[in-house]
């Protein structure tokens, strides 16, 4: 059996029924069950769907996400998250760039980066240089003035773990802000690449090796193998290209509000959603969620 989901943005809960009989009754499935009302039901299908991308582009104009995927497995034993764009809404290396004033400068070659414009390591080195001098005390002003949780990671991660799955924050982006997020979002641990600071000021440099696209998956391998688990039995979590490779691995791979190429790549995509979405998509009701 398979299961479709289909989800909305709970801060504006717009699912209505009529979408979801219509989905059913186009692809002959069983009774709907509604995750949470007006904003997430799930339809058993007896086989998946041949239109799959062109039921979810017309549910795209009407700010209705929808996922198709085998209905048996879906809760997972780990979870692998990015953090910024990710589990925060921002990009942290960016915001540290607009207090240094050079913020347009270095959001375009993020941008670009997280787009697969760019490759990873070398377009980090490239950003950090621009921050030498910085005064590392801004870390901290950042952190309690622009960095903003996304809405529903802590539900996402709390309901998880209280199912026994293991969480982690895995960033390309640095330990001095995945600490801080980890701890507020009740991650089980986090990885990222560290800033060198030198007598209070940022040097330009980044700690190698660094934390990047193969090191992702290389975490999720790991993680897999500490934990006797297979990939299937993972959900990760992403929205750039350096994610790319950790979502390809996991048996759940979601582009979570992602950059287009990044969406384009993956077969589970969540535009309009939040993070609880990602509990949905395992069969979990909002009556199960934990925070």
């Amino acid at each position: 059996m398979h299961a479709a989901t289909l989800i909305t943005d709970p801060a504006e809960p717009t699912l209505d029924p009529r979408w979801v009989e219509e989905v059913r009754a186009r692809w002959n499935g069983a009774a709907p069950r509604w995750l949470a009302e007006g904003e997430a039901a799930e339809i058993a299908l007896p086989t998946p769907p041949s239109d799959i991308d062109a039921v979810w582009a017309e549910l795209q104009a009407h700010g209705i996400d929808l996922a198709v995927g085998p209905a048996e497995g879906r809760r997972k034993r780990l979870l692998l998250a990015d953090m910024d764009s990710t589990m925060i809404g921002q990009e942290c290396i960016d915001e540290l760039a607009e207090v240094a004033g050079i913020g347009p400068q270095i959001a375009a070659v993020t941008a670009r980066a997280m787009n697969g414009e760019l490759a990873f390591e070398p377009a980090l080195r490239e950003r950090v240089a621009l921050l030498r001098g910085l005064d590392a005390g801004v870390i901290d002003r950042v952190l309690a003035d622009r960095i903003t949780c996304t809405p529903g990671g802590r539900e996402l991660v709390a309901t998880m773990r209280a199912h026994g799955a293991t969480c982690v924050l895995v960033s390309g982006g640095f330990t001095a802000f995945t600490e801080a997020v980890a701890r507020w979002l009740g991650f089980d641990s986090h990885r990222a690449n560290r800033l060198e600071v030198d007598g209070g000021r940022l040097t330009g440099r980044v700690a190698e090796p660094i934390l990047g696209r193969a090191a992702k998956r290389a975490t999720l391998e790991e993680y897999c193998g500490t934990l006797g688990i297979a990939p299937a039995d993972v959900l990760a979590i992403g929205d750039g290209a350096n994610d790319l490779d950790m979502l390809g691995a996991a048996g759940m791979g979601i582009a979570l509000h992602a950059k287009p190429a990044v969406a384009a790549a993956c077969d589970l995509r969540i535009n309009h959603g939040d993070l609880t979405a990602a509990l949905y998509l395992q069969g979990y009701t909002r009556a199960e969620f934990r925070a």
